[in-house]
C-alpha cells in the first residue's frame, strides 16, 4: 500500500538522506546562534551588538544567488556539501579557541562573518534539490516536512544548547556543534541522484554561456514573471519587519522584559519553534487540497497581528502562548511562500530563483539593524508596532498590485 501522503516523500531514496542531513545542520545553526547570541550580549552588554552579531549571520545573502547559478552547473548537492564543510571548520575554530581560553566578542564577529557568507544559500539550495528530486505531487509534503526539520530543530536545538551551555559551558556544547555539521555533510553522499538539467549541456558538447550571463537571464526571468516579482517583495518585507522581533532579538526580550536567563531563553525560542511545527504538520496532512496563494496571504497578515500584540505582552507565559502562534503563522507563510516559488519557476531557473528568493533575506540584517537601534531609544513595544505596521501595510500593497498574480482565480492555479 502507498504511504500517506504526508509521508509520500519518503519514497524517495535521496530525500530520505537529505531530511536528516538537513536536521542535523538545523540542529546546530539553531544551537550556534543561541549560545553565541548570548555570549555576545552578556559578554557586551549591548543589544546593538547583539544585533550585529544577528545581522553578520545573513551577509552572504548578496552573493545567494551566485550559489544559485552554480547549483544550477554543478547541482544543488555538491554546493551543500562545501557550504557544510564549511561549517565544520569554523565551528572546530569557536571550539578550539574557548578550550584555549581566548575567545572574545571579537572573534565571534569574525567567525559569524565567515558563517553569513554561505549560511543564506544553504537554505535555498536545500529547497532547490528538494524540487530536483521528489515529484510535483509531493512538493508540498516534502517542503512541508523540510521546514519540520528547522521547526524541530529550533525547539530540540534551542533547550539542548542551552542546557549544554548552562550545565557544562560552551567547549561541550561547541563540541556538539561541530559533530552535527560533520553528520549532516556525510549524509549527504546518500543525496540524489538529481535531475540532469543542470548537466545536460555539458554533456552534449553544447558550450555554456558564462556565469554572469546565467545570472541575469534569472533576474530578468523573474522580473518578466508577475508572480515570483511579487513573492520576492512579500519575502522581502516579512525578512524587513517580521523576523528580526522573534529571532536576533529575543535574548534581549528573554533578559530584559521577562527577567530570565538562558533557559528562559531557550523556552522561548522552542515556543515560536513547537507553533512552527504545528504549521508544518498541518500542511504537510493538508496537502494539495488547499488553495496555496491564499494560505501564504492569511497567514502572513495574521503573523503581523501577533507581532503586534507580542511587543505589549509582559507576562513570560502568555508571551509563550502568543509566540507559539506566531511560530504557526510564520511555518505556514514560509513553506507555502517557497512552493509559490517553486511551482511557478521552470526546472532549469529553480536554483536561480531560490537564489535570488534569498537576496530577500538581506531585510533581514538591515531591520535587525534598525531594531537595535530603535529598542534603545523607543523600547521594545514601541519597536514592535512600528515593525508589525510597516509590514501588514506593504505587503497588503503587495497584494493589491499583483493581485492577479498573487492570487489567481481557481482555474489559473498553477
Amino acid at each position: 500500500m502507498p504511504p500517506p501522503a504526508a509521508l509520500a516523500p519518503f519514497r524517495v531514496r535521496s530525500f530520505r538522506f537529505q531530511w536528516p542531513a538537513d536536521l542535523l545542520i538545523s540542529w546546530a545553526f539553531e544551537m550556534e546562534m543561541l549560545i553565541l547570541g548570548w555570549y555576545v550580549l552578556v559578554e557586551t552588554g549591548s543589544v546593538v551588538l547583539l544585533t550585529l552579531y544577528a545581522s553578520l549571520l545573513y551577509i552572504g545573502t548578496l552573493v545567494a544567488p551566485i550559489f544559485g547559478v552554480v547549483g544550477d552547473r554543478i547541482g544543488q548537492r555538491n554546493v551543500l556539501f562545501g557550504t557544510r564543510a564549511t561549517y565544520i571548520i569554523l565551528a572546530a575554530t569557536i571550539t578550539t579557541l574557548a578550550f584555549t581560553g581566548l575567545l572574545t566578542p571579537l572573534y565571534v564577529f569574525i567567525v559569524a562573518a565567515f558563517t553569513g557568507l554561505v549560511r543564506p544559500s544553504d537554505i535555498g539550495v536545500r529547497s532547490a534539490l528538494v524540487a530536483a528530486t521528489v515529484p510535483a505531487e509531493y512538493l508540498i509534503g516534502a517542503m512541508s516536512i523540510s521546514r519540520m526539520t528547522a521547526d524541530s530543530a529550533r525547539i530540540m536545538g534551542a533547550l539542548a544548547g542551552a542546557g549544554l551551555f548552562a550545565a557544562f559551558g560552551m567547549v561541550p556544547a561547541y563540541v556538539a556543534i561541530t559533530c552535527f555539521y560533520a553528520l549532516g555533510a556525510l549524509l549527504l553522499i546518500g543525496a540524489g541522484p538529481e535531475l540532469k538539467q543542470a548537466a545536460d549541456g555539458a554533456d552534449a558538447g553544447i558550450q555554456r554561456p558564462s556565469p554572469w550571463r546565467d545570472l541575469t537571464a534569472g533576474m530578468a526571468y523573474i522580473w518578466n514573471t508577475p508572480r515570483l516579482l511579487a513573492a520576492m517583495w512579500i519575502a522581502f518585507v516579512v525578512n524587513l519587519c517580521a523576523f528580526p522581533l522573534v529571532t536576533g532579538v529575543m535574548p534581549y526580550v528573554a533578559k530584559n522584559i521577562y527577567g530570565t536567563d538562558q533557559t528562559g531563553l531557550g523556552y522561548l525560542v522552542a515556543s515560536l519553534a513547537s507553533g512552527a511545527l504545528i504549521g508544518s504538520v498541518a500542511l504537510s496532512l493538508a496537502g494539495e487540497r488547499m488553495r496555496v496563494e491564499r494560505v501564504m496571504v492569511g497567514a502572513m497578515v495574521a503573523w503581523y497581528v501577533m507581532l503586534l500584540m507580542f511587543g505589549h505582552i509582559q507576562h513570560m507565559g502568555i508571551g509563550i502562548a502568543c509566540l507559539l502562534i506566531i511560530g504557526v503563522t510564520q511555518s505556514v507563510s514560509m513553506v507555502t511562500l517557497a512552493v509559490v516559488l517553486l511551482r511557478t519557476a521552470a526546472p532549469q531557473y529553480r536554483g536561480r530563483v531560490m537564489g535570488v528568493r534569498m537576496l530577500a533575506i538581506y531585510g533581514n540584517p538591515l531591520g535587525l539593524l534598525a531594531a537595535g537601534a530603535l529598542v534603545e531609544r523607543i523600547g521594545y513595544p514601541a519597536t514592535t508596532a512600528v515593525y508589525g505596521l510597516i509590514g501588514l501595510v506593504f505587503t497588503l500593497l503587495i497584494v493589491l498590485r499583483w493581485r492577479t498574480a498573487v492570487l489567481p482565480p481557481e482555474k489559473a492555479r498553477v
